[in-house]
């Protein structure tokens, strides 16, 4: 049901646009043929209640609108969006700098060189050719141990060495896909959405998205929905930092809508919906939707609810309750308002996040929200914590080395900025 044209009408655009979550379902029971009583019985409630629910323009009981909806086959996000609150009326609190959408600015990606400065040019090429012309295989050994070390060089930022790993790990993945067995194809799949999540990272959109294309067609070719929805967020990230957001959108509801459908009985399953609700809320923020943003953020804290509060190392979404805190963090900062990014990061430590990457992520998320709030010291101080736990969070994503520049330019005697500077200066051969 989630793909059917019903939900993607202009009435249902409509009544999601006027918070009528009752006339979904109206138009939902509908559609099966089925009268007010018939609804109540599934529901274990009289034709009136559900008279009163279809007509109410507020919710009175929540519970009995999940349970209606997903009766009458509401895609999640566009229930999620019926009940989201209205944007507040007052203007939303403005930074004084580095707009949310620099990140996105053309300037910021004209050059790959400039994206990736501190990293070995050979590794790139290296990188660039892998899915354009796939290298003979290496023979090196079982796939599934060096894709951990490959996860696990991921999870620590050491960018440098993971670029030199993969076209070999990318090559060996295709002599084993070519058993055939869904399973080599997952496998496989996994290795390129790994390797265009490091291109993203570094700025390397053009080659991200061909990366992140190949590991789609692997994903649906070995039918695993997880390494679908792995494939697609990756996807949808290159097309968001490409300016299409609103096909990032689509993908990312799709690819949502599909992991539902397995049931989520597995917190493999849980974990990677809730991971699709965040991005599909960041991807909301950044094309300025506020109220599904917030929805689609409220929505992946209950999905996460359940799952544990350290990720079990390896998990190919590695999303908790604290990570859909730092989410939060994100779109707010995304949505420009500085201030409830900050307030939404004030209890979050390191040690709520099992890997460097997520600890430092903390960091550079903190630290866009204090340089968009006009507070060079706190942003350098963010930005030590990130470099400490991971320097290449800082060194190698083009946004935050925009940051580290601009404050070395702007604020040189601030405490802290030329530490900065010269930390994130310093080459990856030195630090590992």
């Amino acid at each position: 049901m989630p793909g059917d044209p019903l939900w993607n009408s202009a009435k249902v655009r409509e009544l999601v646009t006027r918070r009528r979550p009752g006339g979904l379902i109206r138009l939902g029971r509908e559609y099966r043929g089925w009268t007010l009583a018939e609804l109540g019985e599934h529901l274990g409630c009289s034709a009136a209640t559900v008279s009163r629910m279809e007509r109410r323009a507020h919710v009175t009981d929540l519970t009995l609108i999940h349970r209606a909806a997903s009766t009458v086959g509401i895609p999640r996000h566009i229930l999620v969006s019926s009940l989201a609150p209205p944007a507040p009326s007052g203007p939303a609190a403005t930074g004084v700098s580095a707009s949310p959408h620099a990140e996105e600015d053309p300037m910021r990606r004209r050059s790959l060189l400039t994206a990736t400065a501190t990293l070995p040019a050979a590794m790139l090429l290296g990188m660039d050719q892998a899915p354009a012309d796939t290298p003979p295989p290496t023979g090196r050994g079982a796939l599934d141990a060096r894709m951990v070390s490959a996860r696990e060089l991921y999870d620590r930022g050491a960018h440098t060495q993971l670029l030199g790993l993969l076209p070999g790990l990318l090559a060996d993945g295709h002599a084993a896909a070519s058993s055939r067995r869904e399973l080599d194809q997952a496998r496989l799949s996994s290795a390129y959405s790994l390797s265009a999540a490091l291109l993203i990272k570094l700025g390397s959109y053009e080659q991200a998205r061909l990366t992140a294309d190949r590991a789609r067609t692997w994903a649906e070719v070995s039918g695993s929905p997880l390494a679908a929805a792995a494939a697609s967020r990756e996807f949808a990230i290159v097309l968001r930092h490409q300016d299409r957001g609103e096909e990032a959108q689509t993908l990312m509801e799709s690819a949502a809508a599909r992991v539902e459908a397995t049931g989520l009985r597995t917190d493999a399953a849980s974990s990677a919906y809730a991971q699709m609700l965040c991005t599909l809320a960041y991807t909301a923020a950044r094309g300025g939707r506020r109220t599904e943003a917030l929805a689609m953020t409220e929505e992946a804290r209950h999905a996460a609810r359940p799952l544990p509060t350290i990720a079990p190392a390896g998990r190919l979404f590695p999303i908790s309750p604290a990570a859909v805190d730092l989410y939060t963090v994100g779109v707010h900062w995304a949505l420009g308002d500085a201030g409830a990014a900050l307030e939404a990061g004030r209890n979050l430590r390191p040690d709520h996040f099992p890997t460097a990457e997520r600890k430092a992520r903390l960091g550079t998320d903190m630290a866009r929200a204090w340089w968009s709030w006009g507070r060079p010291e706190q942003t350098a101080h963010a930005l030590l914590d990130a470099h400490r736990a991971s320097p290449g969070e800082v060194r190698d994503r083009p946004a935050i080395r925009s940051i580290v520049t601009e404050l070395m330019q702007r604020h040189p005697r601030t405490a802290g900025v030329r530490e900065l500077h010269v930390a994130a200066s310093t080459p990856a051969s030195q630090v590992y």
